[in-house]
């Protein structure tokens, strides 16, 4: 690894801790919806870049399949979301 490598990793797990305290001390939901769904698009960057590391077209396919799953759940929380700022639970 090239010391480019680790300052793209130091940076991802940078963004990845000022995510997870957003999170935690997030004080709404939304604010929490939104950090989740960014740790999610870190997360597939991270696949994509291990993928450009090990040269293997493996980690691109998981991060295709993590992405569609991390769509979905941000849809199913905006939808949840939406249906509780109506009053419906």
């Amino acid at each position: 690894m090239e010391w480019l490598d680790y300052v793209v990793f130091s940076l991802i797990g940078l963004g990845l801790i000022f995510t997870v305290i957003r999170f935690i001390l997030g004080p709404k939901l939304s604010d929490r919806v939104v950090s989740l769904d960014t740790f999610n698009m870190i997360i597939i960057g991270l696949i994509a870049f291990l993928a450009l590391i090990f040269e293997s077209n493996l980690y691109l396919d998981i991060a295709i399949v993590y992405a569609v799953l991390a769509f979905l759940e941000t849809v199913v929380f905006a939808r949840y979301l939406e249906g509780k700022s109506h009053g419906n639970n």
